[in-house]
Formats: structure tokens, C-alpha cells, sequence
């Protein structure tokens, strides 16, 4: 539902300079965290046949974004929405170890030790755990990775699933999130994103130079 042009983009572009900033984006809605993870297993150690599908999907789209582009990347920021699926299948309890293995995963894949992850944790739709019975437990996960890892970061969005939704219809704690919910979810992305790689790129005391993004 997040379309990066509406404010994600706009808003890096703006911080940085067009020129020196390339967006990718690959989405599946509701789908497992196991389809990128390609190492997932279940609590009790069985692994799917077919794991990661959907990462080498978006790793094609970024490869080949990074020879059309033809650029020296100097920063690399990880955006990631997801998490449902797990809670609705009872994955809470590995869903931390997977998300973090698919953050290892991908610095590994673009040689990068200085990848940023930025999270956007889940909303508070389902805080009984009804509908969904590991919803909460996701979200503790989701929070938790970011507290121990430097690299990391979350994304609040209790507040963006009430309102009008993309067909006009008003909803309230809903699964996903409002049309304006959308758009500010992307610029609380890029304001992470772009804190996150000043942060990186900001001259120590005694550099004659800044480097870019």
C-alpha cells in the first residue's frame, strides 16, 4: 500500500540530491517472512521446500538498478513492512532470529557491514492477540532487534490505521493502514533513513571532506 514516490522518495531526494539517491522497491502483501529468509525453519526445526523466492526477486531488481546506475554506492538502507502472516501462523517465537538473519543475509549478499534496517513495527490492530495470536509477540520481536542492533531502527504505526482508506471506506485498528496512514508511514521511513545515513556520512573531527550518500 506504501508508494515510495508519494512521500519516501521525494524526501530522500530532497536530503541528499536526485542524482545521488536510488530507490527499490519489491512488495508481496501477506506473505511469511520465510520468503525472503532463505534459512527459515519452524520452532520445531522443519524446513519448506521453497524458502527466499522473493528475495531473489528484489535482489535482481537492486542489482540491476546498480548497473543501470552505474554508481559508487556508499550507503545502503534496508526498509522493511511486514510481519502479519507470522503473527497470524504462530511464528512470533523464531520471528526475531529470522528478521535478524535477514538483515545478516543481506549485508552478506552486498558485501556491506554498515547496512542501515529500518522496521516498521506492527500496528497495534490486534494487541488481545484475537484475530491473530502472535501479533504482539511480532512486535516485541520487531522492537527488540532494533534495541540490540546499532544498525537498526523502528518505525512506529499505531496511529496510521484509522481514517479512509484507499477505496474511501473509514476504518478503525485496521490491518492496514489509511491513505494518509500510507504517506506518512513512507516519510517516517525516510526520516529514519536519512538520519540514519547522516549519521554515517557526517565528517569526523579533522576530515577536510564530506562524503555523499
Amino acid at each position: 500500500g506504501m508508494k515510495p514516490e508519494e512521500s519516501f522518495t521525494p524526501a530522500v531526494e530532497k536530503a541528499f540530491g536526485k542524482d545521488n539517491v536510488s530507490v527499490v522497491k519489491d512488495a508481496h502483501g501477506g506473505q511469511p517472512i520465510r520468503r525472503w529468509y532463505k534459512d527459515w525453519k519452524s520452532v520445531d526445526g522443519n524446513r519448506p521446500d521453497k524458502t527466499g523466492d522473493l528475495y531473489d526477486r528484489l535482489m535482481q531488481k537492486v542489482k540491476s538498478e546498480m548497473k543501470a546506475g552505474g554508481k559508487s554506492i556508499k550507503t545502503a538502507t534496508f526498509v522493511w513492512m511486514q510481519g502479519e502472516r507470522d503473527a497470524n501462523e504462530k511464528h512470533g517465537d523464531i520471528y526475531g532470529d529470522s528478521l535478524n538473519g535477514l538483515f545478516g543475509q543481506l549485508a552478506s549478499d552486498l558485501g556491506r557491514n554498515d547496512l542501515n534496517f529500518v522496521i516498521g513495527r506492527l500496528s497495534d490492530f490486534d494487541m488481545q492477540n484475537q484475530k491473530y495470536p502472535h501479533w504482539t509477540l511480532v512486535r516485541n520481536q520487531q522492537v527488540a532487534l532494533a534495541k540490540g542492533n546499532s544498525n537498526c531502527v523502528w518505525v512506529d504505526t499505531d496511529d496510521l490505521n484509522d481514517g479512509k482508506n484507499r477505496r474511501g471506506q473509514m476504518i478503525k485498528n485496521d490491518l492496514h493502514y489509511s491513505a494518509d496512514g500510507y504517506v506518512i508511514l513512507g516519510q517516517r521511513f525516510a526520516d529514519e533513513a536519512i538520519r540514519m545515513v547522516n549519521s554515517r556520512t557526517e565528517p569526523k573531527v579533522g576530515d577536510s571532506a564530506t562524503s555523499k550518500p
